[in-house]
C-alpha cells in the first residue's frame, strides 16, 4: 500500500473542513484546497456544487486535469457569483500571508503603516465580503511565528472578535478551520480563540506552539491528522485511490458528457455502514435550471 505523502493528508484535512456542507458552493483557493474540496465532494459531500474557476460550474471530480474533457453542469456568470457570495451560500477557502488568534487575516500588505506599507501583497480582495458573508476556512503552507501572529498588521479577513463588535451584521460569520502544513487548528473555545484540533503525523505539539506566535489553545488530548484510506475509483481511463472517512470502499463511477449536466452514480461498499449506495441523480436531471434554483435560494435565517 502507498505511504501517504504530506500532501495527502492535508488535502484529507482539507476536505473534511466541507463536512456538512450539503448543497453550497465550495470556493477552495489554490493546489491543495482544489484537491481537498474536489475529494470532499466525490466522498461525503456529493452535493457541493464546484467552478471551473471562471464562469462555469462543473461535474468532474479531479482538481485541474479533466481526462474526459470539462463536463459543464451550469453557466456561472460574475453577477450570479456575488448572489450566491451575499445568500451565504458558499463556503471559502483562502490562504493567508497572517492570521491571529482570533482569526483576523492579512494579505494585503505587510508593515506598520497601511499607507506606506512594506510589501504590497494582494489587497482586501473579496476577504471582508467572504467573512462575513460565508463560512470561511484558511490553509497556510508554512506554519510559522510570522504568520500565526499575534497582530496582523492590515485586518483583510474579519476574525472572531470584530464580528462580535458588528452586532447582528456579523451574525453568519464562521471561521471553520485552519489547516497548515503543521496542523489543523479550529475556533471552538469560550471566547472563539484558535485551538489546536490535530496534529499531522510528521509533528508534535511542541513544534506547532513553538511556530505559533500567540498562545494557542490545547486540549489535554490532542489526535493525529487522519491518514487516508482507500476508495478507488474507475473512470474509464484510470483507476485513482481517493480518501473516504474512515472506510475501505470501492467505488464505480460513471460520467456522461453533456453539455449542460451530467448524471453521476456512486456504488460503495463502506465498511461503517455495510454495503450503501449513493446515488447522485440531482445534477443529471437538474440540469442547468436546476442547479441555479438551489444556487440562489436564500437561507430561511434571512
Amino acid at each position: 500500500m502507498t505511504t501517504p505523502s504530506r500532501a495527502d493528508v492535508c488535502a484529507v484535512a482539507v476536505a473534511d473542513c466541507f463536512t456538512g456542507d450539503g448543497t453550497c458552493l465550495a470556493n477552495p483557493i489554490g493546489t491543495i484546497p482544489m484537491i481537498g474540496g474536489r475529494l470532499a465532494r466525490l466522498t461525503t459531500e456529493p452535493e457541493l456544487m464546484m467552478t471551473d474557476s471562471e464562469a462555469a460550474l462543473i461535474a468532474n471530480d479531479e482538481a485541474f486535469r479533466w481526462p474526459g474533457g470539462k463536463v459543464v453542469e451550469t453557466w456561472n456568470p460574475y453577477r450570479r457569483m456575488f448572489d450566491i457570495v451575499w445568500s451565504g451560500r458558499r463556503h471559502v477557502m483562502m490562504g493567508a500571508t497572517q492570521i491571529d488568534r482570533f482569526g483576523n487575516q492579512n494579505l494585503a500588505a505587510l508593515g506598520p503603516d497601511p499607507h506606506r506599507p512594506k510589501v504590497q501583497l494582494l489587497g482586501f480582495r473579496g476577504a471582508p465580503g467572504n467573512t462575513i458573508n460565508d463560512v470561511t476556512s484558511y490553509w497556510v503552507a508554512g506554519h510559522g511565528p510570522r504568520v500565526l501572529t499575534e497582530k496582523v498588521d492590515i485586518v483583510s479577513g474579519v476574525g472572531y472578535d470584530r464580528a462580535a463588535e458588528v452586532g447582528t451584521a456579523g451574525r453568519f460569520h464562521e471561521i471553520r478551520r485552519v489547516v497548515t502544513n503543521l496542523a489543523v487548528l479550529d475556533f471552538e473555545t469560550p471566547d472563539r480563540s484558535m485551538r489546536l484540533r490535530s496534529v499531522h503525523p510528521w509533528a508534535t505539539v511542541d513544534e506547532v506552539v513553538s511556530a505559533t506566535g500567540f498562545a494557542l489553545v490545547v486540549p489535554d488530548d490532542v489526535p493525529t491528522s487522519r491518514l487516508p484510506e482507500y476508495i478507488f475509483r474507475y473512470t474509464g481511463l484510470a483507476l485513482f485511490s481517493y480518501s473516504l472517512r474512515h472506510s475501505v470502499a470501492a467505488c464505480f463511477r460513471a460520467v456522461p458528457r453533456g453539455e449542460f449536466g451530467s448524471c453521476a452514480f456512486i456504488a460503495s461498499k463502506i465498511t461503517r455502514s455495510r454495503a450503501a449506495i449513493i446515488s447522485n441523480m440531482s445534477r443529471g436531471l437538474s440540469m442547468s435550471f436546476g442547479w441555479r434554483w438551489r444556487s440562489f435560494q436564500v437561507p430561511k435565517n434571512l
